[in-house]
């Protein structure tokens, strides 16, 4: 538990090849159903305060209470994800901590001296995000995530499949 954002909901990690992790991820953890989407679309995204326009996929699946979010970066374009990838990294990248008040969240860690390493909004006003400059090493970005709009509900959905899971339907892919 963190003294300042809470109980790490996510962990994200950044692959080269989703579909491949994916796969492990069922077939050797075990974890799913996975929840696919090939295209998003941010309504904006911001790298070190500039507009990126970063093409992305990303799958989501719960192990528990855990959610696991894998991201691949499907261009060049300026984020954190390249440059994780860029260092010769794959795998952990982010912890995420989840919060309904996002603006006091978001203020409370620049009052702390935090810095914003890319940001944006998927889904409208309630659906921002922020990952701080935080990596001593790899796997130990802080994200926070806007779930108080649609995304919490969506979050809950993803674990309770994911209690019951038999196996079948392993990849959900949504438009």
């Amino acid at each position: 538990m963190s003294r300042i954002f809470g109980s790490v909901c996510q962990n994200g990690y950044v692959v080269r090849d989703i579909q491949a992790a994916m796969k492990h991820w069922i077939g050797v953890m075990g974890v799913g159903p996975w929840f696919y989407i090939e295209d998003v679309k941010t309504d904006w995204f911001r790298h070190r305060g500039l507009a990126s326009d970063v093409k992305m996929s990303i799958a989501l699946a719960n192990s528990g209470d855990m959610q696991i979010e894998l991201i691949q970066q499907r261009n060049d374009a300026p984020s954190m994800y390249r440059e994780f990838l860029d260092a010769g990294h794959e795998g952990l990248q982010h912890m995420s901590y989840w919060t309904q008040d996002y603006q006091g969240l978001y203020d409370k860690a620049l009052g702390l001296g935090y810095t914003v390493g890319h940001e944006g909004q998927i889904g409208g006003e309630k659906g921002r995000f922020a990952y701080f400059d935080t990596q001593a090493h790899p796997g130990t970005i802080i994200e926070i995530s806007d779930i108080s709009g649609a995304k919490g509900p969506f979050f809950a959905h993803i674990r309770k499949l994911a209690v019951d899971w038999d196996g079948k339907d392993p990849i959900r892919t949504l438009p």
